[in-house]
């Protein structure tokens, strides 16, 4: 399965940069994606609204949904994304990044939050 693979490319991607940087932040994100598809977490663009500041880092272990409207900038990574999603963060000025972009430019995890 596609999926499974892509999880465990994403495992070994985190363990690599938590051995790599000694950052916690990589061994936790590691920890919540090893857990099964139906502890994922999924956050709408509202509670991302609610809960962040303009210019803020995210990772998102599990799916962002599109329910709500962003008002300030952000830089996400996500395993996921729904369409009405990436629409809006796009309209928003958001920048959508993968998680290894995310680990090259902040290898030492500062300034990034998980969310979820």
């Amino acid at each position: 399965m596609l999926s499974d693979t892509l999880i465990d490319n994403t495992i070994w991607v985190l363990r690599k940069a938590f051995k790599k940087n000694k950052a916690q932040i990589w061994k936790a994100l590691e920890k919540e994606f090893s857990k099964s598809r139906s502890n994922r977490r999924l956050v709408n663009i509202q509670r991302l609204d609610k809960i962040t500041n303009d210019g803020d880092i995210i990772v998102v272990p599990g799916k962002v949904l599109g329910n709500g409207t962003l008002g300030h900038k952000l830089t996400v990574s996500a395993y996921s994304f729904s369409d009405n999603a990436v629409n809006k963060l796009n309209t928003a000025g958001a920048e959508i990044v993968s998680l290894e972009s995310l680990i090259n430019k902040y290898p030492d995890g500062k300034g990034v939050r998980i969310i979820g």
